[in-house]
């Protein structure tokens, strides 16, 4: 691959990544459908949900679909489901499915889910397909941080149709994000399919029983270091969707704010994460990936400690900054080295690895019932949230030992 074919092959890569964020609209999107249906907060939680628990069902699958077919055929399938997913919403507008509203929102979130499992497994693999071993991290961190910009932009062009004199002229409101990111994503798989990129197909893996493909993966897990880069991953996830949910909880307890004027805290922790994944393309460049790991779990441990003694508002925001600067690349550096482990079965250990970000699903409701328990105890119900967070920074802390 000469030069000028890989600056293309990496720009259809970042393009990829960008449509990975997508998913990230599951958040303000279900926060939509509560208002246009009138949703309780439990039918809004399984929109969610859905979405989520594909990381547990087909991550490991996704691994073995890659030795059977190639990286870059499953990242396609990946695509072109996440289109199809941000397709569906735009049914809702077709009066004689106004019935079937909720239902179309929850396949498509699901599907959404879906293809960003098969897309979180099958992408940073191809990454390796593209650029130098050595720059493999660097060009993971550069991914995450064009992940992050899809993050941040979603929100604000929902915001934008809802609000706008767009609102007024088309019946699309918040609903323009759906027909603009299935366009990106249908560029992005066009893209995809008409760039070359080189990949030898594990033909003894092709002829394995997927039933055994699927055992040998999860008998991985009894290697240690495999087993603590699976719990590092999904401490990872688990803080980022944390401190999502608790970064205006803590406003609203600690200050007196309002919901609506607490929100600032979560765009907040999201543009400090945004700025870590750009940090991180370009330190992760000079640095070696486990003095920065190190530097960047110290940051996560003490954002957490400031959470849990902060009583004014910029005490409150440092955590959050520290928080989102320092858990911005920590997945992707124990991603690396977990692939470097085994070269053999880099397809497996990716699948296994993304199976860890369901994380993201069992933390909240893991920080809910400390949260809660904290209540009967006449606590803060915060620091319960907080209590569960920090030990998984500390976690991830003493974890740079095993890099």
């Amino acid at each position: 691959m000469n030069r000028k074919t890989k600056f293309g092959a990496v720009l259809v890569m970042m393009l990829c990544f960008f449509s990975m964020g997508f998913a990230d609209m599951v958040g303000i999107g279900s926060n939509y459908v509560q208002e246009e249906l009138q949703l309780n907060n439990s039918l809004s939680g399984i929109m969610i949900s859905v979405a989520f628990v594909w990381f547990l069902i087909i991550s490991v699958p996704t691994g073995i679909l890659m030795n059977r077919i190639g990286r870059k055929p499953t990242v396609l399938i990946a695509l072109g489901v996440t289109a199809l997913s941000l397709f569906l919403p735009i049914l809702t507008l077709i009066p004689a499915l106004e019935p079937a509203r909720f239902y179309i929102y929850v396949c498509a979130f699901a599907l959404l889910g879906m293809g960003n499992a098969l897309m979180q497994t099958s992408l940073n693999p191809l990454v390796a397909n593209v650029v130098r071993p050595e720059g493999f991290s660097s060009a993971l961190a550069l991914g995450q941080f064009v992940k992050a910009i899809c993050s941040f932009i979603v929100p604000l062009i929902a915001h934008w149709g809802a609000t706008a004199v767009l609102a007024a002229l088309t019946p699309w409101g918040w609903k323009i994000i759906f027909p603009i990111s299935c366009a990106v994503a249908v560029i992005a798989m066009l893209s995809l399919y008409f760039t070359p990129i080189a990949e030898v197909l594990n033909e003894d893996a092709k002829q394995k029983r997927v039933s055994t493909e699927m055992a040998a993966c999860f008998r991985m897990l009894r290697s240690p270091y495999v087993l603590l880069c699976f719990i590092a991953v999904a401490c990872t996830a688990g803080l980022d969707i944390g401190t999502n949910s608790t970064a205006p909880k803590l406003f609203v307890e600690r200050l007196g704010f309002t919901l609506s004027d607490a929100s600032f805290a979560t765009s907040f922790y999201f543009i400090f994460r945004t700025i870590g994944c750009f940090a991180g393309s370009a330190v992760l460049a000079r640095w070696s990936d486990k003095k920065f790991y190190l530097l960047s779990s110290a940051m996560l441990a003490l954002s957490m400690l400031l959470m849990a003694i902060g009583h004014s508002a910029w005490v409150l925001y440092l955590a959050l900054a520290l928080a989102g600067i320092g858990n911005a690349n920590l997945c992707i550096i124990v991603f690396t080295r977990v692939l470097r482990s085994d070269p053999a079965h880099e397809n497996e250990l990716a699948g296994l690895m993304v199976t860890g970000l369901f994380g993201a699903m069992l933390f909240p409701l893991l920080m809910g019932f400390v949260s809660d328990a904290f209540v009967l105890l006449g606590w803060l119900p915060t620091l319960g949230a907080i209590l569960v967070m920090g030990i998984a920074s500390l976690y991830l802390l003493a974890f740079t030992k095993r890099l």
